[in-house]
């Protein structure tokens, strides 16, 4: 039975998953604009008039929101990751505005990162590649794939969460904002290419391909 997460265009999902991102970079760097709107629809806030980031922070929550009702509308699906994902950035996006303070949405991608890293190292510990249920749809592996992909991927996860940390600390606002962007997808584009070997080495489909000649 075909999934309805290999339901969604790839294009699609990418923009779901990409697209409030970007939302927030804009609004970071153009507050203005959303400021002038948020005080047109009645949704201003005297926090707002502070650092770019809380107005940016509030885009980002309702980007979120909506990506996740425009994905679930098409699939009749929620995957667990962006799931997560936004359900941290609520709250703690709520956090920063509700106390004015940005540290709590700086330290959401480190929250995020611990949990998804944590959650597979320790299934990986006890012998559960949880990384299997959420792409077993579209890939086929081997369980020594699943093992390997998860140990990578656990470490890769809990490598962002210290990377996050040591860039909020140590520099200014506008480049963790920048980094969130332009250095964790990259990242996280060049790490899954690496991976690639893995998954065509451990393929069930290609093995059993081989066999049949």
């Amino acid at each position: 039975m075909k999934s309805k997460e290999a339901e969604l265009s790839p294009v699609v999902k990418l923009l779901l998953e990409v697209g409030p991102l970007g939302v927030f970079f804009f609004a970071n760097t153009r507050s203005e604009i959303f400021i002038n709107l948020f005080k047109n629809i009645g949704l201003y806030h005297p926090v707002f008039d502070g650092e770019p980031i809380f107005i940016a922070t509030a885009v980002f929550m309702l980007a979120m929101v909506i990506a996740l009702i425009v994905h679930y509308i098409l699939v009749k699906h929620l995957p667990v990751m962006p799931l997560v994902s936004g359900a941290v950035v609520l709250v703690f996006g709520g956090l920063t505005l509700y106390l004015n303070n940005d540290t709590f949405i700086k330290m959401k991608p480190t929250i995020v990162n611990i949990l998804f890293g944590g959650v597979l190292l320790g299934g990986y510990a006890f012998g559960k590649y949880f990384l299997e249920y959420v792409f077993g749809s579209a890939f086929k592996l081997k369980q020594e794939g699943w093992r390997i992909l998860t140990y990578r991927w656990g470490i890769f996860f809990l490598m962002l969460a210290v990377l996050n940390e040591i860039i909020w600390r140590n520099f200014d606002t506008d480049f963790w904002v920048n980094f969130k962007v332009f250095g964790v997808m990259p990242l996280t584009v060049i790490f899954s290419i690496f991976q690639m070997k893995i998954v065509m080495e451990y393929n069930l489909d290609v093995k059993k391909t081989d066999d049949e000649k």
